[in-house]
């Protein structure tokens, strides 16, 4: 893999991870056109390291409005937390029982095949996709009928609500092209969240989630029976190294125009974007990719 490839996948896993587009499926069709091997262990160690990348983002974002919103007092942190872990839970519970369900009955015939490579293929992507852009239109075309008295009452982040946005967002832990950010933050505007506070949950949610994820693809790369055998891996850790920098300034410049676009009204247009990719991998699965 060439450092080109490195910095055009961290451009387009930076960009891609914190808009609301589906980082999954912009890096799987990425690795088609560049002609990449996803289920080779360089590759793994190389989104290990970008999800790394783009998590410290968020962090860096939002660090300012999550201190001045949720740490303000015990209280406040107290029942931030709550919210944070029941969500969290309920992604857990629908994420990971998906996840077994499906291995037992579609991969069921296949024992040593992994939900990952399933759901790599472009046929499964376009459509998930679609639905994204459906769901973020609809939040998107609501929000803008929506008066600001009514805004005004729907600030509050209850129980209730954090609980559907964790359930919402265990959906999208399976299917690659289902955004987790697009889904998670229009929940929240659809329930009537005030949409700077979905937008904050939902990447709150991203931090505690990204550590188990990149848990997972560590385990993966160490039980991939060639990895031993792969010399070069500890030398191509460094390239990961920048791989994962050049990651953190995309991901920062990405929610700096999520927040942006979400705050001028513009949200429905992400929407109209995921379509548009959905025509586009649908395009390139007809075209043999």
């Amino acid at each position: 893999m060439s450092l080109l490839n490195i910095i055009i996948l961290a451009i387009v896993q930076g960009l891609a991870e914190l808009l609301p587009v589906s980082s999954s499926a912009h890096v799987v069709v990425a690795e088609k056109l560049l002609g990449l091997d996803p289920s080779s262990p360089p590759m793994t160690l190389l989104l290990v390291m970008l999800h790394t990348g783009t998590m410290f983002a968020v962090v860096a974002y939002f660090w300012r409005r999550w201190r001045t919103t949720y740490f303000q007092s015990a209280r406040t942190f107290k029942t931030f937390t709550v919210r944070v872990i029941m969500a969290t839970a309920f992604t857990a519970v629908i994420g990971e029982g998906i996840i077994k369900i499906i291995e037992m009955t579609v991969l069921r015939a296949a024992p040593h095949s992994e939900i990952e490579e399933l759901f790599g293929h472009l046929e499964f992507i376009a459509p998930a996709l679609a639905v994204a852009g459906f769901v973020i239109l609809s939040a998107g075309f609501l929000e803008n009928r929506r008066s600001g008295r009514a805004m005004s009452e729907a600030n509050d982040l209850t129980l209730k609500r954090a609980s559907v946005i964790g359930m919402v967002q265990g959906l999208c832990l399976p299917f690659r092209g289902l955004s987790r950010s697009g889904a998670t933050i229009s929940t929240g505007m659809l329930m009537g969240l005030a949409k700077s506070r979905a937008e904050a949950f939902s990447f709150a949610l991203a931090v505690v989630i990204t550590p188990p994820v990149v848990g997972r693809e560590a385990i993966r790369l160490v039980r991939m029976e060639h990895v031993s055998a792969s010399g070069d891996l500890a030398s191509f850790a460094l390239l990961s190294l920048l791989g994962a920098f050049v990651a953190f300034i995309a991901g920062l410049l990405a929610l700096k125009w999520l927040s942006q676009w979400l705050e001028s009204g513009r949200w429905y247009l992400f929407g109209i974007y995921c379509l548009v990719a959905a025509g586009g991998v649908a395009a390139l699965h007809h075209a043999g990719y």
